[in-house]
């Protein structure tokens, strides 16, 4: 009977240590913070599990958590088929692959408070170029410091600018893995472009576009310094979304408690939304 050999695990070691130190160490002290309450001086009164019943019921969390999910819909909506469409189109031998994988790699290189930053400029109604053009050559009434629908399709258009890259290189590593002979026997076949779509290419680039959700709608569901830099939250609340409202609760207010409840709440809705999308588009694999 053979026996494996289990020195591997001492090279993982390192790695499963370095993510209990930065990631199960703070998860414990958010929830030593979520059930108790302090007023500084490291004196700590327990609060059980009001904090989260706070949080629950209040109308507050529930029309940032609308607007996040929003965010996040409308984000998935656009990013993935705009993705898809754009690998389609890139060329898959020659001069111009590197050429185009590079230049859709670039918006991802640009930190996130700068992406925030550009668009801010951009889009000033009164300096900002695409304001200028909106406003004084097209005149259309666009004012992103005080209108809330100027304000959503600003940042939706920012993240769409930002992030469908990723959407597209995902794309593009699965449409390439696919062998020739497949198309070679659909054109023997006299399949329409469509039909190599359905029946070829998009079932090879399942894995791909499973990932490709995952990761967006995780980004996109915790999204914070690019909208802050645009908008800040405004005009209003219109644009707070889930995590600008922690973020006020716990370094505006300083309710660490509430904040710490949220928090908690947060990253489980992150997770049972993630396993929903990864368990509904794995579910024919597994059948």
């Amino acid at each position: 009977m053979k026996t494996e050999n289990q020195r591997a695990w001492f090279f993982v070691l390192p790695v499963l240590l370095l993510v209990a130190f930065n990631a199960l160490i703070p998860i414990m002290t958010v929830v030593n913070y979520s059930v108790q309450e302090t007023f500084g001086n490291n004196v700590f009164f327990w609060q059980g599990l009001d904090w989260f019943e706070q949080i629950l019921r209040s109308d507050r969390f529930h029309a940032a958590l609308g607007r996040q999910f929003m965010f996040t819909g409308l984000i998935l909506a656009i990013e993935i088929p705009l993705g898809i469409i754009v690998a389609l189109s890139m060329p898959r031998k020659g001069f111009w692959v590197p050429v185009c994988l590079v230049t859709m790699a670039l918006p991802m290189l640009i930190p996130w408070n700068v992406v925030g930053s550009m668009w801010n400029i951009f889009t000033l109604p009164n300096i900002g170029l695409l304001g200028y053009f909106m406003n004084d050559v097209l005149g259309i009434n666009y004012d992103m410091t005080q209108q809330p629908v100027s304000a959503w399709v600003t940042i939706i258009i920012m993240d769409v600018w930002h992030w469908t890259s990723l959407v597209v290189l995902l794309s593009y590593a699965g449409l390439v893995s696919i062998p020739d002979a497949y198309y070679q026997a659909a054109k023997i076949d006299g399949a329409s472009p469509w039909k190599v779509f359905r029946y070829i290419q998009l079932p090879k680039m399942k894995t791909v576009l499973t990932i490709a959700v995952l990761l967006r709608f995780m980004d996109s569901f915790n999204i914070y310094t690019e909208p802050f830099v645009l908008t800040g939250g405004g005009p209003g609340n219109s644009t707070t979304l889930l995590s600008i409202d922690l973020v006020k609760i716990a370094l505006g207010q300083f309710d660490l408690g509430p904040a710490a409840a949220m928090s908690l709440i947060y990253f489980a809705i992150t997770l049972l939304v993630s396993w929903l999308f990864y368990t509904l588009m794995t579910k024919d694999d597994a059948q």
